[in-house]
């Protein structure tokens, strides 16, 4: 048994001795009867961009196996709007590979992701889910390669307040305990995070951290390793759900909104990327530049920046975040290091100095530098349909590869320094603009929807139905109307709390 299968956190791979990829049926079932299963639960994506649950009790034997492979029937169109009440029947059918132990149920339960399909048996055009897997294919059909994400999942935890050991007011980024309040609280989080087979890089405390009437309100960030894009949104969707659980538990409010209140950090989902031919990463060249193969990517994105705001920022408060000097984008450009752009490339180790050994003098010097450049988009946040952000994501980067200019363009939208800096004035005035509001995101979709609908990624239907529910809100104004009231901004805040 290999190392990846014995310190994995969950329970599942655990006992089966096997990698999630290579669970079958019969698997599923010797875990379920020899550890006391009693429940199995599906759970799938739907509109409002959560994790729905379908729950089973195993009466037999023959009827679990059934429900293990045929699924069962749900109500599409209470899932997605634009799906017709008249032949809105799917199937739901689960996905071995994702199976754990469900943390907060009191009776034993199985839970899986699980895939739709239709009267056809053929998945689902306009499932988020497949969606991804069509992009992802895409990209490795003109490509060759295959395309990696991971999130940074920022969100705050609001409790009563202690008044011992006050933190300083926005300045959380990295606080230790007794000034941090709920450290514990996010390791629990990345625990059952683990269980549940997320990939973890790490967890802190970030930059926003004050008390309002009596509350206290705290920022933490968990960030997750790059895997396959498909298997990335996963492990988002899996996240949310478990920090909400578990903050719910507890007591505590806990919210991914964009923004909170006026003059404070709102919250994010960044969104890193990398490409990858085989096992090697292909960010990088030898000498530790930027490749062609990252700067094409990324001038393919940020060329459908504008459009990709509609799957990564779906409500009026996301605009309440970008706005300029808030460390959040509002331009498309991209630059190193830099977080005032809208995709940042990373420090990297690649670097000449040797490190390890020096603070460890044991330790010989190591011989290989770790491939884990990766680059970063920072426009989306806590409202985002994490599927169809990544596949347009990968759908736009993909169409970076087939740009003759793109090598040319990546030069014009680079920015050294601070897109703030007085001496940027003249290049962010020939610089695009992110939409300021649903409505503007709308738009950008409806004059760019040929790209995502090209090789049938994107079903139509679905995104007439993004446009719809984007137009809905009627907020192409809203920024103005609101200026400096606080109260009518934290009124709108509300509205939104709780948002995907």
């Amino acid at each position: 048994m290999n190392d990846s299968v014995t310190l994995c956190p969950n329970k599942v791979v655990q006992y089966l001795g096997k990698s999630p990829d290579q669970f079958c049926k019969i698997d599923i079932i010797r875990f379920i009867k020899e550890n006391g299963i009693r429940m199995v639960n599906f759970m799938y994506p739907a509109n409002d961009n959560r994790l729905k649950t379908l729950n089973f009790v195993i009466n037999s034997q023959e009827y679990l196996e059934t429900i293990l492979t045929f699924g069962e029937r749900v109500d599409g169109s209470s899932l997605f709007p634009f799906i017709e009440a008249g032949n809105s029947d799917l199937y739901v059918i689960p996905r071995y590979s994702t199976a754990f132990v469900d943390p907060f149920a009191e009776i034993p339960t199985l839970t899986m992701l699980a895939s739709f399909f239709n009267k056809d048996g053929e998945p689902m055009p306009s499932s988020p889910e497949f969606t991804l897997h069509k992009a992802c294919k895409s990209f490795r059909e003109t490509t060759g390669m295959e395309f990696y994400a991971m999130g940074e999942l920022e969100y705050y935890v609001i409790a009563d307040d202690t008044s011992l050991f006050s933190a300083t007011d926005q300045k959380g980024y990295h606080e230790s305990a007794p000034f941090a309040k709920f450290n514990d609280f996010r390791m629990e989080c990345m625990s059952l995070i683990a269980q549940a087979g997320g990939q973890i890089k790490y967890g802190h405390n970030e930059v926003g951290n004050f008390t309002i009437n009596g509350k206290t309100y705290e920022q933490n960030e968990i960030e997750f390793l790059p895997i396959p894009a498909q298997q990335a949104a996963d492990n988002l969707m899996l996240a949310k759900w478990i920090i909400r659980n578990l903050g719910m538990k507890k007591g505590y409010d806990v919210t991914f909104a964009p923004k909170i209140t006026a003059g404070k950090a709102g919250s994010g989902l960044h969104i890193h990327f990398k490409i990858m031919d085989g096992n090697k990463n292909m960010m990088m060249n030898t000498d530790g530049s930027l490749s062609e193969t990252a700067k094409k990517a990324i001038v393919g994105i940020l060329e459908h920046a504008e459009a990709i705001t509609a799957f990564g920022n779906k409500v009026p408060t996301s605009y309440f975040r970008l706005v300029p000097h808030q460390e959040a984008p509002t331009s498309i450009c991209w630059g190193d290091r830099n977080r005032s752009v809208l995709i940042r490339v990373p420090l990297g180790w690649t670097g000449e100095k040797e490190m390890c050994s020096q603070v460890n003098p044991l330790e010989k010097p190591y011989i290989t530098i770790p491939d884990k450049q990766t680059v970063e988009l920072r426009s989306a946040d806590g409202s985002a349909d994490i599927y169809l952000l990544m596949a347009a994501m990968c759908v736009a980067a993909r169409d970076g590869f087939e740009m003759k200019d793109a090598l040319r363009r990546a030069d014009e939208l680079y920015v050294s320094v601070n897109i703030h800096n007085e001496e940027n004035n003249k290049k962010v005035a020939d610089l695009k603009g992110l939409p300021d509001s649903c409505e503007a995101s709308a738009e950008a979709l409806e004059k760019d929807r040929k790209l995502f609908e090209k090789s049938d990624i994107f079903h139509p239907n679905m995104i007439n139905g993004i446009i719809k529910d984007l137009r809905s809100f009627k907020d192409s104004d809203l920024r103005s109307k609101i200026g400096d009231n606080r109260e009518l901004m934290l009124a709108e805040v509300r509205k939104y709390w709780h948002c995907g």
